[in-house]
């Protein structure tokens, strides 16, 4: 296991903010809080149809898939798993308790799609690796999540417009990255 940097604490530590900040937001920050459900906000324009929504923590959960790639970059593949597993754990214990089993799982197996996707293309390129590896995460977790919590994907265009919004608010931070961390820890 790499040794720990103070960039690469602050990193795996933001990446397991998001966890229960997401579950927060979802129960209390939205334009539209559905009874007995979920705080809604809007994440793409309305074109005469009503704007796309989705639950807040969409936003959270596109921030983790880029943290988590950052603990990687910074303090190594052994690190990133073990914020994987963290997080997952986390994931679980602030989960609403009819949402546990699906924040779990979805979180487990989004972030492990994220790793297995960021893994080789890192050296190709960082942006490129954080945004296709995102990418793939934010609609493992989507799908997963939503089939386990709802039996519904009613809401999965607003899950993925959400977190891509999130990855891609946070490429600035990414190209930043790369004067940290010229080369994967």
């Amino acid at each position: 296991m790499n040794r720990l940097t103070w960039p690469g604490a602050l990193a795996f530590l933001g990446f397991l903010a998001c966890v229960p900040l997401a579950n927060w937001m979802i129960g209390h920050v939205g334009t539209v809080c559905v009874p007995n459900g979920p705080c809604l906000i809007p994440v793409a324009p309305d074109f005469g149809h009503g704007a796309l929504m989705a639950p807040s923590g969409v936003l959270m959960v596109g921030f983790a898939l880029v943290l988590r790639d950052a603990v990687q970059r910074l303090l190594g593949k052994s690190w990133g798993l073990v914020a994987v597993l963290v997080g997952t754990a986390l994931s679980v214990l602030v989960a609403a308790p009819g949402l546990v089993v699906a924040s779990g799982v979805a979180f487990l197996l989004s972030e492990l799609a994220d790793f297995a996707v960021y893994t080789p293309l890192q050296r190709r390129g960082l942006v490129l690796a954080v945004v296709a590896s995102s990418m793939v995460g934010l609609v493992v977790d989507s799908v997963v999540f939503l089939t386990l919590a709802f039996h519904s994907l009613d809401f999965l265009a607003g899950q993925v417009v959400g977190k891509a919004w999130a990855v891609l608010v946070s490429i600035p931070l990414v190209r930043g990255l790369r004067r940290v961390a010229p080369t994967p820890a």
